[in-house]
């Protein structure tokens, strides 16, 4: 992307632009910029989180890495020009709604296209123009995918959200009767929301060793569970978890929520195995509640640390 771009890393590191580009009109339309792309970072968060279907939830946070990526470009040219770090401002409330906040976002986009390239076209600079050109481009794709969603909104074939009281562990324990095959895909569902748990908080909040080491975990958790659909060909769920997981407030808020999960997880297979299952299944069932018992000290470990 465009802030690590050759030409853009060599303005910086060559000592920005001549100060005689360093005209008030131009420092001010920069402000607006890291200003809305400021919002923007902070809106599509929660825009992603209430996308209805996996796959808009996934495009809608790759659009907010790009906004990530604008602001930082931006900030990084505003102190260069000005000697001074930006203090962004929101510019206003997040849409509450998933298609309202689709509406903003489209209209929003369309109109920082056309900015963006004012912005470009009164720099004088060369690097400041390619860093603009680049940027309106990325935001007229963006509107395109906002429009898109906003069509699919529209159409009566659109597929809601899936109750999450019917997913994964909290659907098992819900159910009031279960085969075979519905625990199975209960509990494969359980480990793919797992996963997309801790891959979130990952990338939100960086290294963390416990949830590393328990994400790789439950890769092996997932394995297992597809040698028990293969061996009794039984069909494999759709891997969207993602649409399930929310980004906790801070670290304390992902232990926390580690905790819950594997509460959630450990009664699951006890449910399971109440049941009668298959001897494979109740060794692999057993096998994956015991490991959940040890995820779960270790989450509550961390609770405990960011409590004190």
């Amino acid at each position: 992307m465009f802030v690590n771009s050759d030409g853009l890393s060599s303005f910086y590191h060559n000592g920005g632009p001549n100060r005689g580009q360093n005209d008030t009109k131009l420092i001010q339309d920069i402000k607006k910029a890291i200003d809305g792309e400021y919002s923007a970072i902070s809106c599509y968060k929660q825009l992603a989180e209430n996308a209805p279907m996996a796959e808009e939830m996934k495009q809608i946070r790759e659009i907010r890495q790009d906004e990530i990526r604008h602001f930082q470009t931006f900030s990084q040219i505003y102190t260069i020009l000005t000697g001074q770090e930006p203090s962004p401002k929101m510019g206003g409330e997040c849409p509450a709604e998933y298609r309202e906040g689709l509406v903003a976002a489209f209209k929003d986009e369309q109109e920082t296209v056309d900015f963006y390239l004012n912005i470009s076209e009164q720099a004088k600079d060369l690097k400041i123009k390619e860093a603009f050109r680049r940027a309106a481009a990325d935001e007229q794709n963006h509107a395109v995918w906002f429009l898109f969603y906003l069509n699919r909104t529209n159409s009566p074939t659109t597929v809601n959200r899936q109750n999450s009281e019917d997913y994964g562990a909290k659907g098992a324990l819900n159910a009031t009767e279960l085969s075979f095959p519905e625990a199975l895909t209960y509990a494969l569902q359980d480990e793919y929301l797992a996963q997309s748990r801790y891959d979130n908080i990952l990338s939100e909040f960086g290294e963390i060793q416990t949830f590393s080491r328990i994400k790789q975990a439950e890769l092996r958790h997932i394995d297992a569970l597809l040698t028990l659909f293969s061996r009794y060909q039984i069909s494999i769920p759709e891997n969207d978890s993602v649409q399930y997981v929310s980004t906790p407030e801070n670290i304390k808020d992902a232990y926390a929520k580690g905790v819950e999960g594997e509460i959630d997880n450990i009664a699951m297979y006890d449910k399971f195995l109440s049941y009668q299952i298959p001897d494979d299944a109740r060794i692999i069932f057993t096998q994956l509640r015991n490991a959940s018992v040890n995820h779960l000290q270790a989450f509550r470990r961390g609770l405990a640390r960011e409590k004190s």
